[in-house]
């Protein structure tokens, strides 16, 4: 492993552990030419993924990437960061596992709609709204029926109908 400070190839494993519930393995890691520390992850790829973009653009798949999606629908939100490992983990399980080397980009939206949804509806609708480009409130309100909200504003009561 290339010491990410000095450049050297010749770095030294100090240190190893399980992470991610055993799905990955944590290194620290010392370079014997500069001192610098550092860790590093090693996980299990079943296969080179590639994600088929809106234009038919090729381009390989990044879990990072996939991750920052979380992060951003999930800020300010009170989620453990183990769930979300878990679930970033669970839907690269589930692309490598499927057996196609290309995925839509749309699939793996809908996945990450799916696993947001089970953990926290304001990260649901954030993510939602940009997946599925909303245009107007009506887009919000039309998603909020989906989950079953009151879509009676702060303050306001639902009001149920007179029957005579």
């Amino acid at each position: 492993m290339r010491c990410p400070f000095c450049q050297s190839l010749d770095t030294q494993v100090k240190d190893s552990r399980p992470a991610e519930d055993g799905a990955a393995i944590r290194r620290r890691r010392v370079c014997p030419d500069c001192g610098g520390r550092f860790t590093t992850f090693e996980r299990v790829q079943l296969r080179d993924l590639y994600v088929i973009k809106k234009s038919g653009r090729k381009v390989p798949f990044d879990r990072d990437k996939l991750a920052r999606s979380f992060e951003v629908a999930l800020r300010k939100r009170p989620i453990d960061p183990d769930r979300v490992e878990r679930a970033v983990s669970g839907i690269v399980r589930q692309l490598e596992s499927s057996g196609e080397q290309e995925i839509p980009a749309e699939d793996i939206g809908t996945l990450v709609m799916e696993a947001l949804k089970g953990m926290d509806d304001v990260a649901y609708v954030r993510f939602a709204s940009v997946y599925k480009n909303f245009r107007e409130p009506q887009d919000f309100q039309d998603l909020l029926g989906e989950l079953g909200g009151n879509l009676a504003g702060e303050g306001e009561e639902a009001v149920a109908p007179v029957k005579d």
